[in-house]
């Protein structure tokens, strides 16, 4: 079973940047869509950035301009850039992948997860 392993864990002062990496391995077939999630105390996961095999991107609107999110095929490694950083950005970040099994001719599709990093932006 695949697992993702995140770094890049921190904590900066606003208007810092902090980079985020999530390796995905034991991966048996492919690795689709990638992605950030984040949560913070009291509110749900919400998406911050996520990331298709064939690079196209979709931001949440909160972090638009000073988060990018880049990935590596051969590597099934996603980054998450975070630049300007603001205190409404500290949360336990958790890196996401959709990755593919075959198994007897088959491909079998699933939502994978890592443990979670997390940043802390002060004022």
């Amino acid at each position: 079973q695949e697992q993702l392993v995140e770094s890049g864990e921190g904590s900066v002062q606003s208007g810092g940047s902090l980079r985020l990496s999530c390796v995905v391995s034991e991966v048996n077939f492919r690795v689709n869509d990638m992605g950030w999630y984040r949560e913070a105390p009291g509110n749900e996961r919400e998406l911050v950035a996520r990331i298709t095999r064939g690079y196209d991107t979709t931001y949440a609107e909160a972090v638009k301009g000073r988060f990018s999110i880049s990935r590596d095929n051969h590597k099934n490694m996603v980054v998450l850039q975070m630049d300007r950083l603001k205190p409404e950005d500290s949360a336990v970040y958790f890196c996401y992948a959709n990755t593919e099994t075959l198994y007897n001719d088959s491909l079998y599709a699933r939502d994978a997860w890592g443990k979670g990093t997390l940043v802390t932006v002060s004022s």
